[in-house]
Protein backbone atom coordinates (compact mmCIF):
# COMPACT_ATOMS: atom_id res chain seq x y z
CA UNK A 1 0.00 0.00 0.00
CA UNK A 2 1.51 3.64 -0.63
CA UNK A 3 1.77 6.21 2.00
CA UNK A 4 -0.84 8.34 2.47
CA UNK A 5 -0.19 11.88 2.08
CA UNK A 6 -2.38 14.89 3.75
CA UNK A 7 -0.13 17.36 2.33
CA UNK A 8 -0.51 20.76 0.07
CA UNK A 9 1.05 23.10 -1.51
CA UNK A 10 0.19 27.07 -0.16
CA UNK A 11 0.66 29.32 -2.95
CA UNK A 12 0.82 32.24 -1.67
CA UNK A 13 0.88 35.80 -4.09
CA UNK A 14 3.16 37.82 -2.44
CA UNK A 15 6.61 39.63 -4.51
CA UNK A 16 9.54 38.42 -5.27
CA UNK A 17 12.78 38.75 -3.12
CA UNK A 18 13.94 40.50 -6.10
CA UNK A 19 12.14 43.41 -5.36
CA UNK A 20 12.97 44.02 -1.70
CA UNK A 21 16.95 42.67 -3.12
CA UNK A 22 17.87 42.34 -6.64
CA UNK A 23 21.43 41.04 -6.22
CA UNK A 24 19.79 38.22 -4.93
CA UNK A 25 18.34 36.17 -7.74
CA UNK A 26 18.86 32.58 -6.50
CA UNK A 27 19.21 29.90 -3.99
CA UNK A 28 22.31 28.48 -3.73
CA UNK A 29 23.21 24.95 -2.42
CA UNK A 30 25.83 24.48 -0.13
CA UNK A 31 28.95 21.43 -0.98
CA UNK A 32 29.24 18.98 2.44
CA UNK A 33 32.20 19.94 4.53
CA UNK A 34 32.14 16.60 6.27
CA UNK A 35 30.23 13.77 7.33
CA UNK A 36 26.68 13.81 8.47
CA UNK A 37 25.10 12.01 11.20
CA UNK A 38 22.06 13.77 11.06
CA UNK A 39 21.22 12.99 7.48
CA UNK A 40 21.34 8.73 6.61
CA UNK A 41 20.01 7.38 3.03
CA UNK A 42 20.63 3.85 3.96
CA UNK A 43 17.22 2.21 3.39
CA UNK A 44 18.34 -1.42 3.72
CA UNK A 45 21.07 -3.28 5.52
CA UNK A 46 23.55 -5.53 3.40
CA UNK A 47 24.74 -8.54 4.69
CA UNK A 48 27.69 -10.70 2.93
CA UNK A 49 28.56 -14.06 3.92
CA UNK A 50 31.22 -16.47 1.87
CA UNK A 51 30.10 -19.89 1.26
CA UNK A 52 32.59 -22.85 -0.25
CA UNK A 53 31.75 -25.92 -2.27
CA UNK A 54 33.38 -29.18 -1.02
CA UNK A 55 33.82 -30.25 -4.94
CA UNK A 56 35.20 -26.67 -6.02
CA UNK A 57 38.17 -24.60 -4.50
CA UNK A 58 36.66 -20.90 -4.97
CA UNK A 59 34.38 -18.97 -2.75
CA UNK A 60 30.89 -17.90 -3.47
CA UNK A 61 29.80 -14.67 -2.42
CA UNK A 62 26.20 -14.25 -1.11
CA UNK A 63 24.46 -11.02 -0.42
CA UNK A 64 21.17 -10.98 1.80
CA UNK A 65 19.53 -7.72 1.45
CA UNK A 66 17.38 -6.95 4.56
CA UNK A 67 14.71 -4.05 3.75
CA UNK A 68 13.22 -3.07 7.76
CA UNK A 69 11.27 -0.46 6.30
CA UNK A 70 9.62 -2.91 3.57
CA UNK A 71 9.17 -5.20 6.83
CA UNK A 72 7.00 -2.76 8.81
CA UNK A 73 5.09 -1.84 5.60
CA UNK A 74 3.93 -5.22 4.90
CA UNK A 75 3.59 -5.39 9.37
CA UNK A 76 1.35 -2.16 8.65
CA UNK A 77 -1.09 -3.71 5.95
CA UNK A 78 -1.77 -6.91 7.98
CA UNK A 79 -2.87 -4.21 11.11
CA UNK A 80 -6.34 -3.70 9.92
CA UNK A 81 -6.64 -4.36 6.12
CA UNK A 82 -10.30 -2.47 5.85
CA UNK A 83 -8.54 0.58 7.77
CA UNK A 84 -9.45 3.73 5.66
CA UNK A 85 -5.83 5.34 6.37
CA UNK A 86 -2.60 2.78 8.20
CA UNK A 87 0.12 4.88 7.30
CA UNK A 88 1.42 8.57 6.83
CA UNK A 89 4.29 10.32 6.08
CA UNK A 90 4.39 14.08 7.37
CA UNK A 91 6.87 16.79 7.00
CA UNK A 92 7.97 18.25 10.36
CA UNK A 93 9.20 21.92 9.95
CA UNK A 94 10.93 24.01 12.32
CA UNK A 95 10.93 28.06 13.01
CA UNK A 96 12.72 31.06 13.45
CA UNK A 97 12.11 34.20 15.72
CA UNK A 98 12.09 37.11 13.36
CA UNK A 99 11.95 39.19 16.50
CA UNK A 100 11.64 37.98 20.53
CA UNK A 101 10.66 40.49 22.91
CA UNK A 102 10.37 39.66 26.74
CA UNK A 103 8.00 41.52 27.85
CA UNK A 104 7.36 40.64 31.85
CA UNK A 105 7.96 38.28 34.38
CA UNK A 106 4.88 36.13 35.62
CA UNK A 107 3.91 35.31 39.47
CA UNK A 108 3.85 31.55 38.03
CA UNK A 109 7.91 31.68 37.04
CA UNK A 110 7.52 32.11 33.03
CA UNK A 111 7.73 35.32 31.12
CA UNK A 112 5.32 36.93 29.06
CA UNK A 113 6.91 37.75 25.14
CA UNK A 114 5.79 38.88 22.14
CA UNK A 115 7.13 37.22 18.98
CA UNK A 116 7.18 37.39 15.48
CA UNK A 117 7.21 33.52 14.66
CA UNK A 118 7.65 32.24 11.25
CA UNK A 119 8.12 28.17 9.71
CA UNK A 120 11.03 27.47 7.45
CA UNK A 121 12.09 25.11 5.00
CA UNK A 122 14.37 22.95 7.08
CA UNK A 123 12.37 20.02 8.77
CA UNK A 124 12.14 16.22 9.91
CA UNK A 125 10.25 13.53 8.23
CA UNK A 126 7.76 11.74 10.50
CA UNK A 127 6.14 8.19 9.42
CA UNK A 128 3.27 6.51 11.24
CA UNK A 129 1.99 3.50 10.60
CA UNK A 130 -1.01 1.56 12.78
CA UNK A 131 -0.31 -0.74 15.50
CA UNK A 132 -1.16 -3.92 16.67
CA UNK A 133 -0.17 -3.02 20.15
CA UNK A 134 -3.48 -1.85 22.31
CA UNK A 135 -1.03 -0.67 25.31
CA UNK A 136 1.93 1.18 23.63
CA UNK A 137 3.73 2.99 20.75
CA UNK A 138 6.89 2.44 18.96
CA UNK A 139 9.18 5.21 18.22
CA UNK A 140 12.25 4.92 15.89
CA UNK A 141 15.10 7.18 14.85
CA UNK A 142 18.13 7.79 12.21
CA UNK A 143 20.29 9.68 15.21
CA UNK A 144 21.53 8.34 18.72
CA UNK A 145 20.85 10.20 22.14
CA UNK A 146 16.72 11.18 21.12
CA UNK A 147 14.41 9.36 23.82
CA UNK A 148 12.38 6.81 22.49
CA UNK A 149 10.34 6.71 25.27
CA UNK A 150 7.22 9.10 26.83
CA UNK A 151 10.31 12.38 27.85
CA UNK A 152 10.25 12.45 23.97
CA UNK A 153 7.42 14.85 22.65
CA UNK A 154 6.03 12.77 20.28
CA UNK A 155 4.89 9.93 22.64
CA UNK A 156 3.32 13.20 24.71
CA UNK A 157 1.46 14.25 22.03
CA UNK A 158 0.29 11.07 21.24
CA UNK A 159 -1.19 10.18 24.67
CA UNK A 160 -2.31 13.68 24.80
CA UNK A 161 -4.50 12.74 22.26
CA UNK A 162 -5.84 9.38 23.30
CA UNK A 163 -6.49 11.27 26.78
CA UNK A 164 -8.35 13.61 25.25
CA UNK A 165 -10.27 11.90 22.61
CA UNK A 166 -10.56 8.14 23.98
CA UNK A 167 -8.83 6.61 21.02
CA UNK A 168 -7.44 3.23 21.31
CA UNK A 169 -5.02 3.53 18.47
CA UNK A 170 -1.19 2.71 18.78
CA UNK A 171 1.59 3.90 16.44
CA UNK A 172 5.03 2.47 14.95
CA UNK A 173 6.84 6.15 14.54
CA UNK A 174 10.09 6.78 12.27
CA UNK A 175 11.68 9.93 12.85
CA UNK A 176 14.19 11.08 10.32
CA UNK A 177 15.72 13.74 12.15
CA UNK A 178 17.17 16.59 9.92
CA UNK A 179 16.54 19.60 12.55
CA UNK A 180 19.20 19.88 15.41
CA UNK A 181 18.57 20.02 18.61
CA UNK A 182 18.95 22.69 21.01
CA UNK A 183 19.21 24.88 18.17
CA UNK A 184 15.83 27.63 19.32
CA UNK A 185 14.41 26.52 15.93
CA UNK A 186 11.30 24.67 17.76
CA UNK A 187 12.13 21.03 15.89
CA UNK A 188 10.50 18.98 18.96
CA UNK A 189 7.56 21.13 19.40
CA UNK A 190 7.03 20.50 15.44
CA UNK A 191 7.52 17.07 15.87
CA UNK A 192 4.41 16.81 18.89
CA UNK A 193 2.18 19.27 16.85
CA UNK A 194 2.69 16.81 13.92
CA UNK A 195 2.06 13.88 15.68
CA UNK A 196 -1.32 15.70 16.96
CA UNK A 197 -2.29 16.34 13.45
CA UNK A 198 -1.91 12.44 12.77
CA UNK A 199 -3.06 11.14 15.10
CA UNK A 200 -6.28 13.21 14.34
CA UNK A 201 -6.00 11.94 10.63
CA UNK A 202 -5.91 8.19 11.80
CA UNK A 203 -9.27 8.89 14.05
CA UNK A 204 -10.99 10.41 11.04
CA UNK A 205 -10.57 14.44 12.34
CA UNK A 206 -12.53 13.31 15.87
CA UNK A 207 -11.19 16.84 17.18
CA UNK A 208 -11.36 20.47 15.28
CA UNK A 209 -7.97 21.91 14.22
CA UNK A 210 -8.82 24.81 16.59
CA UNK A 211 -8.92 22.00 19.51
CA UNK A 212 -5.66 20.33 18.69
CA UNK A 213 -4.20 23.59 19.02
CA UNK A 214 -5.52 24.81 22.59
CA UNK A 215 -4.63 20.71 24.32
CA UNK A 216 -0.77 21.03 22.63
CA UNK A 217 -0.06 24.17 24.91
CA UNK A 218 0.30 21.44 27.52
CA UNK A 219 2.97 19.77 25.83
CA UNK A 220 4.92 22.94 25.17
CA UNK A 221 4.89 26.84 25.04
CA UNK A 222 5.95 26.45 21.00
CA UNK A 223 4.01 23.64 20.33
CA UNK A 224 0.44 25.92 19.55
CA UNK A 225 2.19 27.94 17.09
CA UNK A 226 2.53 25.24 14.48
CA UNK A 227 -1.12 24.94 14.14
CA UNK A 228 -1.10 28.73 12.39
CA UNK A 229 -0.56 28.50 8.46
CA UNK A 230 2.71 29.82 9.45
CA UNK A 231 3.34 33.23 10.47
CA UNK A 232 2.02 33.91 13.69
CA UNK A 233 2.57 36.72 15.98
CA UNK A 234 2.79 35.13 19.36
CA UNK A 235 2.12 36.27 22.84
CA UNK A 236 1.56 35.06 26.46
CA UNK A 237 4.38 32.22 26.91
CA UNK A 238 4.21 32.04 23.67
CA UNK A 239 0.84 29.49 23.30
CA UNK A 240 -1.58 32.62 22.29
CA UNK A 241 -1.23 32.65 18.38
CA UNK A 242 -2.70 35.10 16.24
CA UNK A 243 -2.46 34.12 12.84
CA UNK A 244 -1.29 36.58 10.23
CA UNK A 245 -0.77 36.78 6.60
CA UNK A 246 2.96 36.22 5.53
CA UNK A 247 4.43 39.48 6.32
CA UNK A 248 7.39 39.19 3.99
CA UNK A 249 8.04 37.13 0.36
CA UNK A 250 8.40 33.21 1.12
CA UNK A 251 11.52 33.19 -1.38
CA UNK A 252 13.68 35.33 0.98
CA UNK A 253 16.86 32.91 1.39
CA UNK A 254 18.62 32.40 4.83
CA UNK A 255 21.47 30.63 6.08
CA UNK A 256 21.25 28.51 9.48
CA UNK A 257 24.62 28.38 11.83
CA UNK A 258 24.68 26.18 14.62
CA UNK A 259 27.86 25.07 16.64
CA UNK A 260 27.56 21.91 18.62
CA UNK A 261 26.76 23.94 21.85
CA UNK A 262 24.14 23.79 22.80
CA UNK A 263 22.39 27.08 25.46
CA UNK A 264 20.26 25.43 28.41
CA UNK A 265 16.70 27.23 28.05
CA UNK A 266 16.63 27.68 31.50
CA UNK A 267 19.85 29.07 31.98
CA UNK A 268 19.47 31.33 29.57
CA UNK A 269 16.36 32.85 31.22
CA UNK A 270 17.89 32.68 34.35
CA UNK A 271 20.30 35.50 33.52
CA UNK A 272 17.94 37.38 31.76
CA UNK A 273 17.79 40.92 33.09
CA UNK A 274 13.90 43.02 32.18
CA UNK A 275 15.81 46.06 32.86
CA UNK A 276 18.64 45.31 30.10
CA UNK A 277 15.75 43.98 27.32
CA UNK A 278 14.76 46.89 24.15
CA UNK A 279 11.80 48.79 24.93
CA UNK A 280 10.46 48.99 21.53
CA UNK A 281 7.14 48.08 20.89
CA UNK A 282 6.91 44.44 19.23
CA UNK A 283 3.54 45.91 17.68
CA UNK A 284 5.68 48.85 16.32
CA UNK A 285 8.53 45.76 14.52
CA UNK A 286 5.70 43.88 13.12
CA UNK A 287 4.30 46.82 11.24
CA UNK A 288 8.14 47.77 9.85
CA UNK A 289 8.51 44.62 9.08
CA UNK A 290 5.27 44.02 7.27
CA UNK A 291 6.00 47.42 5.42
CA UNK A 292 9.74 47.61 4.76
CA UNK A 293 10.81 43.85 4.99
CA UNK A 294 13.51 42.37 7.32
CA UNK A 295 16.47 44.71 8.49
CA UNK A 296 18.59 44.34 11.19
CA UNK A 297 17.17 46.98 13.20
CA UNK A 298 13.80 45.22 13.10
CA UNK A 299 15.56 41.83 14.23
CA UNK A 300 15.60 42.40 18.09
CA UNK A 301 16.01 38.98 20.51
CA UNK A 302 15.82 39.74 24.12
CA UNK A 303 17.38 36.67 25.19
CA UNK A 304 20.61 37.06 23.05
CA UNK A 305 22.45 39.11 25.85
CA UNK A 306 21.54 36.24 28.15
CA UNK A 307 22.28 33.50 26.17
CA UNK A 308 26.00 35.31 25.09
CA UNK A 309 26.97 35.09 28.66
CA UNK A 310 26.12 31.25 28.79
CA UNK A 311 28.14 30.62 25.41
CA UNK A 312 30.37 33.12 24.74
CA UNK A 313 31.51 31.50 21.57
CA UNK A 314 27.72 32.55 20.31
CA UNK A 315 28.46 35.92 20.47
CA UNK A 316 31.87 35.71 18.54
CA UNK A 317 30.33 33.69 15.95
CA UNK A 318 27.20 36.55 15.02
CA UNK A 319 30.29 39.18 15.40
CA UNK A 320 32.31 36.97 12.61
CA UNK A 321 29.09 35.71 10.34
CA UNK A 322 27.93 40.15 10.50
CA UNK A 323 32.08 41.42 9.95
CA UNK A 324 32.59 38.97 7.26
CA UNK A 325 28.77 39.54 5.52
CA UNK A 326 29.93 43.12 3.27
CA UNK A 327 26.21 43.51 2.98
CA UNK A 328 25.22 39.91 2.34
CA UNK A 329 22.84 39.53 4.82
CA UNK A 330 19.80 41.91 5.48
CA UNK A 331 20.26 40.59 9.12
CA UNK A 332 21.92 38.50 11.19
CA UNK A 333 20.44 37.26 14.74
CA UNK A 334 19.63 34.29 16.82
CA UNK A 335 16.10 32.32 16.97
CA UNK A 336 14.62 31.39 19.80
CA UNK A 337 16.92 31.16 23.11
CA UNK A 338 19.95 29.76 20.77
CA UNK A 339 22.06 28.71 19.59
CA UNK A 340 21.24 29.20 15.76
CA UNK A 341 22.38 32.20 13.79
CA UNK A 342 20.26 33.25 11.02
CA UNK A 343 21.49 35.05 8.60
CA UNK A 344 18.58 36.43 6.30
CA UNK A 345 19.08 37.79 2.56
CA UNK A 346 21.62 34.99 1.64
CA UNK A 347 21.34 30.89 1.52
CA UNK A 348 25.48 30.88 1.62
CA UNK A 349 27.97 31.23 4.78
CA UNK A 350 30.47 33.33 5.36
CA UNK A 351 33.87 31.57 3.93
CA UNK A 352 35.17 31.45 7.33
CA UNK A 353 33.22 28.56 8.57
CA UNK A 354 34.89 26.29 6.06
CA UNK A 355 38.26 27.74 6.74
CA UNK A 356 38.26 27.86 10.38
CA UNK A 357 39.33 24.63 11.93
CA UNK A 358 36.88 25.84 15.05
CA UNK A 359 33.76 25.50 12.95
CA UNK A 360 33.97 22.35 10.97
CA UNK A 361 31.46 20.70 12.86
CA UNK A 362 29.08 23.38 12.96
CA UNK A 363 25.14 22.48 11.55
CA UNK A 364 24.67 24.76 8.53
CA UNK A 365 21.40 24.96 6.04
CA UNK A 366 19.74 27.00 3.91
CA UNK A 367 16.38 27.69 4.43
CA UNK A 368 13.13 29.74 2.97
CA UNK A 369 9.90 31.04 4.75
CA UNK A 370 7.30 28.64 4.35
CA UNK A 371 2.95 28.05 5.46
CA UNK A 372 0.30 25.92 4.69
CA UNK A 373 -3.23 25.76 3.71
CA UNK A 374 -5.70 25.72 6.40
CA UNK A 375 -6.87 21.98 6.97
CA UNK A 376 -3.21 20.64 5.34
CA UNK A 377 -0.34 20.01 6.75
CA UNK A 378 3.18 21.56 6.02
CA UNK A 379 4.87 20.40 2.67
CA UNK A 380 8.21 19.20 2.37
CA UNK A 381 9.92 21.63 -0.07
CA UNK A 382 10.33 20.26 -3.71
CA UNK A 383 13.92 21.35 -3.91
CA UNK A 384 14.69 19.02 -0.43
CA UNK A 385 12.57 15.94 -1.84
CA UNK A 386 13.89 15.77 -4.39
CA UNK A 387 17.55 15.05 -3.29
CA UNK A 388 18.76 11.87 -3.14
CA UNK A 389 21.10 13.11 -0.74
CA UNK A 390 20.25 15.38 1.97
CA UNK A 391 24.02 16.40 2.37
CA UNK A 392 23.71 18.70 -0.68
CA UNK A 393 21.24 21.01 1.48
CA UNK A 394 22.68 20.84 4.58
CA UNK A 395 25.59 20.50 6.46
CA UNK A 396 24.81 18.43 9.70
CA UNK A 397 26.88 18.13 12.64
CA UNK A 398 29.15 15.51 12.93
Amino acid sequence: MASSHFLCCHHVFLPSYNSFKKSQSHLSLFKPNGSSSFHSNSQFKRVRAMASDSNTPTRRQVEVVYNPEERINKLADEVDKEAPLSRLTLFSPCKVNVFLRITNKREDGFHDLASLFHVISLGDILKFSLSPSKTKDSLSTNVSGVPLDDRNLIIKALNLYRKKTGSEKFFWIHLDKKVPTGAGLGGGSSNAATALWAANQFNGCLATEKEIQEWSSEIGSDVPFFFSQGAAYCTGRGEVVQNIPPPVPLDIPMVLIKPQQACSTAEVYKRLRLDQTSKVDPLTLLEKISTNGISQDVCINDLEPPAFEVLPSLRRLKQRVNAASRGQYDAVFMSGSGSTIVGIGSPDPPQFVYDDEEYHNVFLSEANFLTREANQWYREPASTSASNSPSNFSRSIE
